[in-house]
């Protein structure tokens, strides 16, 4: 159970959880994303977050939106306009080449650009779209336990939890740290603007919109929603520490997995610096033997 101190503002609230935040941006991830492989383990589970996180967006346009028939304006205007604008992107953004794609297609394009497995995830998939049940479906792709501990966190808020809350979660564990926690990835390796241009695009792109128009709008967004009701600054608080703790326990799951890609580092073997080949080969990384083995230790 948490608690969360007393406040009825968004400042409030933020300060209640930057001990979280602060520990989330300073996990260790950011520095062992440094070699090929470990990049490609590390994306091959980011991009479960990447899926579930317009789980979160869906909910709030449907909680802040007219989705009916007959149609009726919505109730809080600008509410309706901070969900429509993040569905606008998130759904149908610019890509590279310019055509219109969801933010997850781009990133399993950045997926193959860099050599990373695809496949566990597109199991995933397959197994939603035939009609089977996030349960089922997470297990039959063999989808390591700590992501899918994190995916049914999520899923959870978006289909259960009340509006604010959703909002909260949105905010903290996607909007507010997306930025910060990009802005710490590109540095990791040389040559990425020219050699994987769909990763790094897709990364400059989060931290633009995240940081100069999501994330300030769903500040202002939640503030909205909350006003000065002190139960659902509360809720926020709750929220916002699920999101924060999941994300960490994602990455902590990450970090086991880099030591069983790579036992090597173990052995006290010197890695190379990450760098990517002028084209990139892709190469089946084997997540799902890694996730079986990870799987049995946990």
């Amino acid at each position: 159970m948490f608690f969360s101190r007393q406040y009825t503002d968004y400042q409030g609230l933020r300060n209640d959880v930057e001990g979280l935040r602060q520990r989330l941006l300073d996990h260790p991830i950011y520095t062992e994303t440094d070699s090929v492989e470990r990049l490609r383990a590390f994306m091959s589970v980011h991009v479960f977050a990447v899926w579930d996180f317009m789980s979160l967006a869906k909910r709030l346009q449907r909680e802040f939106t007219t989705t009916e028939l007959p149609w009726m304006p919505p109730a809080e205007p600008m509410l309706a306009r901070f969900a429509n604008e993040v569905i606008l992107t998130e759904e149908s953004d610019r890509a590279l080449d310019g055509t219109p794609k969801s933010h997850l297609e781009m990133y399993l394009d950045a997926m193959e650009e860099v050599g990373a497995s695809t496949l566990q995830f597109r199991h995933f998939m397959g197994e939603l779209t035939d009609g089977e049940t996030l349960e089922t479906a997470l297990a039959h792709a063999e989808v390591p336990r700590f992501v899918r501990k994190f995916v049914k966190e999520n899923i959870t808020c978006a289909q259960c939890a009340p509006a604010t809350g959703v909002m909260s979660s949105f905010l903290f564990g996607r909007e507010d740290l997306i930025p910060d926690m990009f802005e710490r990835l590109l540095p990791l390796w040389d040559g990425a603007e020219t050699s994987v241009p769909h990763f790094t695009y897709y990364l400059k792109r989060h931290i633009e919109l995240d940081g100069d128009e999501h994330g300030p709008i769903a500040q202002a967004a939640l503030a909205n929603l909350a006003g000065r009701n002190q139960r659902a600054w509360r809720e926020a608080g709750r929220a916002a520490k699920r999101a924060l703790r999941a994300r960490i326990d994602l990455w902590d799951g990450v970090c086991k997995a880099y030591e069983a890609l790579e036992p090597r580092r173990r052995r006290g073997k010197h890695v190379p610096r990450l760098r990517f080949a002028a084209t990139p080969t892709p190469l089946p990384v084997a997540v799902k033997g890694a996730a079986r083995s990870l799987n049995n230790s946990m």
